[in-house]
């Protein structure tokens, strides 16, 4: 990292700090006066793989940030991470190897104020809830939940403890789809009534490898590397949307859901099952044993969601096939329409020629929101184009002034609960299944949160 980008680092970490959070931002759970805000946070990281080890590095970018353990069962994930921490010239954290519940002796330190979990899915919320338990916010990758059960276990979590639940949902800061939140706000589309999403993206080769990297190989499991060793397993188990948040974190956000408007009930459907299969036929040949194995996960997954004030969303889940990657957004109101795919807009009565797209471009300069004419310096050399420096920022300055985190434990509980009830409604036939409220009835009064402004 070059001097001057260490030094704008230092200086736009130092100067957010004097920043006042609004009111809105306090939560449920603030009817106290506000702490004191920390001059610096302690964080400790369970699983520091590939995703792990990039939340991180942003974290190593700022001085007012303290790495003070790591958890892992993997030593070659240890001594990477700790090779990153030697080379920022920060002091080597105390780690945790011995076993899968190894975090739980992490988290009866008291030199920790935030913990950032990038684990398989199956342990975000036992890690979670373990987390919050112990006093300490709780950074959850995505998705937070894999079951309907898990989702009221970290509401009722932190409801019993007070202690936050941060979703750490980055597409939420996407550039674009923050500029479409912006123009939402001030009314551009007029009165929402659709949006689109999904989750579409080639991730064979990511489900399967031949242990030692990925792109080529047939194998999952334990004798596969990286995801492949537990993600695809999920493939062969379930069918529905897997992997909800992505899209439709930002849709959310759009729709103020949790926020003055709620999801009500859900259908899904789902394709017959092929990408995987022809996959490892062509990866492995027809007797590579994997062949055999009868993956569940329809290729598309459907789904629509009814919302309470009327807007309607579908969301795509494509991981099986061959294709480009798309989050497939589409913003839809009485007075226009934006779609992320080819990047159009058509805005009645601003646009140019009537019944036809325009580029997005110069509404998307025209619109860019707060957070990025801010920050987009110091955002550029992070990943995912940006968007993971927002994420971890906003996490950071949640626990730092000791405030609700922009993404709370109801979005993580809501959004992520998409996945075993798309499961169900498919097991039934693609029946409407009811969604439930977590924020037992607050959605009604409840103010929106996310991207207010410059602050998180």
């Amino acid at each position: 990292m070059t001097t001057s980008r260490r030094s704008f680092l230092r200086t736009a970490a130092l100067s957010t700090a004097a920043v006042p959070f609004l009111p809105a931002l306090t939560g449920a759970a603030s009817a106290q006066a506000q702490p004191a805000a920390l001059s610096k946070v302690r964080l400790g990281f369970i699983g520091v793989g590939l995703r792990g080890r990039s939340h991180l590095q942003q974290a190593l970018y700022r001085p007012d940030v303290e790495i003070t353990a790591l958890c892992d069962i993997s030593p070659d994930a240890i001594a990477r991470s700790n090779a990153m921490i030697e080379k920022a010239g920060r002091k080597a954290p105390v780690a945790y190897t011995k076993g899968d519940e190894a975090y739980l002796d992490m988290l009866k330190r008291d030199d920790i104020d935030g913990v950032v979990i990038s684990t398989p899915w199956e342990w975000h919320t036992p890690m979670a809830v373990a987390t919050m338990k112990a006093g300490k916010y709780a950074g959850l990758e995505v998705s937070a939940t894999v079951t309907l059960k898990e989702s009221w276990d970290l509401v009722n979590t932190y409801e019993k403890t007070g202690s936050h639940c941060m979703l750490l949902e980055n597409v939420c800061y996407r550039r674009d789809v923050m500029a479409i939140l912006n123009m939402v706000r001030q009314g551009m589309f007029g009165e929402m009534t659709y949006t689109h999403c999904g989750y579409e993206h080639d991730l064979r080769n990511i489900k399967f490898n031949d242990g030692k990297g990925h792109g080529v190989g047939a194998e999952f499991g334990k004798n596969a590397y990286s995801e492949a060793s537990w993600r695809t397993q999920h493939s062969v188990d379930r069918n529905g949307d897997l992997y909800p948040t992505h899209g439709l974190g930002p849709v959310a956000h759009w729709l103020n859901i949790n926020r003055g408007n709620q999801f009500v009930r859900l259908t899904s459907m789902a394709t017959k099952s092929r990408g995987l299969h022809q996959y490892v036929v062509d990866k492995g040949g027809p007797n590579h044993p994997n062949a055999k194995v009868n993956f569940k996960l329809g290729d598309v997954v459907t789904t629509m969601v009814e919302c309470a004030n009327g807007e309607n969303i579908v969301i795509i889940h494509d991981t099986n096939s061959p294709r480009p990657y798309s989050l497939g957004f589409r913003a839809q109101g009485t007075k226009g329409i934006w779609m992320d795919d080819g990047d159009t807009i058509y805005l009645e009565g601003i646009s140019p020629k009537p019944h036809q797209w325009e580029p997005f471009g110069p509404y998307g300069e025209k619109y860019d929101h707060p957070l990025w004419k801010q920050h987009a310096q110091t955002a550029q050399n992070a990943g995912h184009g940006g968007i993971d420096f927002f994420v971890l920022r906003g996490f950071i300055e949640a626990i730092k002034n000791q405030v609700a985190p922009p993404i709370d434990v109801y979005d993580a509980a809501a959004w992520s609960a998409i996945s075993p009830l798309s499961e169900e409604s498919i097991a039934k036939g693609s029946k409407p299944v009811e969604i439930p409220d977590f924020t037992r009835g607050k959605w009604k009064t409840n103010k929106p949160i996310f991207g207010l402004n410059e602050v998180y």
